[in-house]
């Protein structure tokens, strides 16, 4: 499985949600970076994604967006073959 990595802050209702649902696929780890407690890396994040806001969430090298993106991902089938490293 290859890493999952979430642009993330300690409030944020979407990346609660994106984390659930992350979960509930069997990603057992997320690396999360918290932005809101090193505003250096909301700057990072900017420049990576070109998004202001949180969550943004990375599965391997691959921007997949945010909790909207991460949920169509899912609806439609796509989410398991990334998280499974099978998707091309």
């Amino acid at each position: 499985m290859p890493n999952v990595t979430m642009y993330t802050t300690a409030t944020c209702p979407f990346c609660i949600q994106a984390e659930r649902l992350l979960k509930a696929r069997g990603v057992a780890e997320i690396i999360k970076i918290r932005v809101d407690l090193e505003p250096g890396l909301r700057r990072v994040m900017m420049e990576r994604t070109r998004r202001r806001t949180v969550p943004q969430i990375f599965i391997g090298d691959l921007h997949v967006g945010g909790y909207e993106e991460l949920a169509a991902l899912d609806h439609s089938g796509k989410l398991l073959p990334l998280l499974a490293g099978t998707s091309t």
